[in-house]
């Protein structure tokens, strides 16, 4: 656990997340049922999730100084999430503990790490705008975002972390159209293959398909021209548009237990590689090899890999 809050000799910036808490409920199951089907489930687990948590915990467990920027409900889920968070030497301080549930997902995993997930809002929707003063971005941090927060507090920080000079990450995950003013304001996007044919508004297609789009001029679906872009394929890795350059990054190989949280381990482990000033294609690597590392465990918050861990991968260990 020592080696999950680690910053001795970190001379970057921070990564300041602005995102959702929740409790993961977890049932396995042998396969997916039809819609009207029953089918028996074989264990439940109550896991610490939620998009902003996940990327905190990835990037944190990096080496990366991390704040957290959310709420809890005060509940039973509440506290337990508060615990778990404070145990990874997260900057939780921003962390508010709201009247009402926390923010809950149900997740069904099946055989194979497929899964699907339903989320509830819970105290998660409190993340308003005016928190993000309370944040203190600062140049050289990066700031991540996804879409489990109102989607004018992910503008209004964007804009704060551009007006300083920070860089901003943004997930778009679960998908929502971004606004202008939120793509303008963003460094990088992050999707995977679903949610990059909702932004281009064009059918879902295969990774030979992606990267030829990728190499075109991109405007998103309110019509905004789009920069740098990631979009991760699952067990095929990754494709990338950094800089006009188009990259790709090779699947995992080994068993796969769980994909929850796969793409959260990607943006965090990404955010903590930015901001320990590492050039966006190593950013890159870094971050496919971390999410190569989560799959192959079961949940999502616990099971983002270390900075050694990452390190032994890359390196072939």
């Amino acid at each position: 656990m020592a080696e999950r809050g680690q910053t001795a000799g970190w001379s970057g910036g921070r990564v300041v997340v602005i995102g959702s808490i929740n409790m993961d409920v977890v049932v396995t199951v042998e396969r997916m049922p039809l819609p009207g089907e029953t089918v028996a489930g074989g264990s439940v687990h109550q896991i610490p999730g939620g998009k902003g948590a996940n990327q905190a915990v990835a990037a944190r467990r990096l080496g990366a100084p991390t704040a957290l920027v959310g709420a809890v409900g005060a509940d039973g889920f509440g506290a337990v999430l508060a615990g778990f968070l404070g145990a990874e030497r997260i900057d939780t301080s921003l962390v508010r503990m709201e009247h009402g549930p926390s923010g809950t997902a149900l997740i069904t995993v099946a055989n194979g790490g497929e899964n699907t997930v339903i989320v509830v809002a819970g105290a998660n929707g409190s993340v308003s705008p005016a928190r993000v003063a309370e944040a203190t971005i600062r140049a050289g941090d990066v700031l991540l975002l996804q879409d489990e927060i109102p989607g004018e507090t992910n503008e209004a920080a964007a804009r704060a972390a551009r007006a300083v000079g920070a860089r901003t990450v943004l997930n778009l995950a679960p998908f929502r159209a971004p606004s202008p003013g939120l793509l303008a304001a963003t460094d990088v996007l992050i999707v995977n293959e679903t949610e990059f044919a909702e932004l281009v508004e064009a059918p879902r297609a295969d990774a030979a398909a992606i990267a030829e789009r990728l190499r075109a001029e991109l405007t998103a679906c309110n019509g905004q021209p789009v920069g740098d872009v990631v979009v991760t394929l699952g067990a095929q890795g990754a494709l990338a548009r950094i800089g006009g350059e188009v990259l790709a990054l090779p699947g995992r190989r080994g068993p796969v237990v769980d994909t929850t949280g796969a793409g959260d381990c990607f943006c965090g482990a990404f955010g903590a590689s930015l901001a320990a000033g590492l050039p966006a294609t190593a950013a890159l690597e870094r971050a496919n090899a971390a999410a190569g590392l989560a799959v192959g465990r079961f949940g999502a918050g616990p099971a983002m890999p270390t900075a050694t861990e990452v390190d032994a991968a890359l390196s072939g260990v």
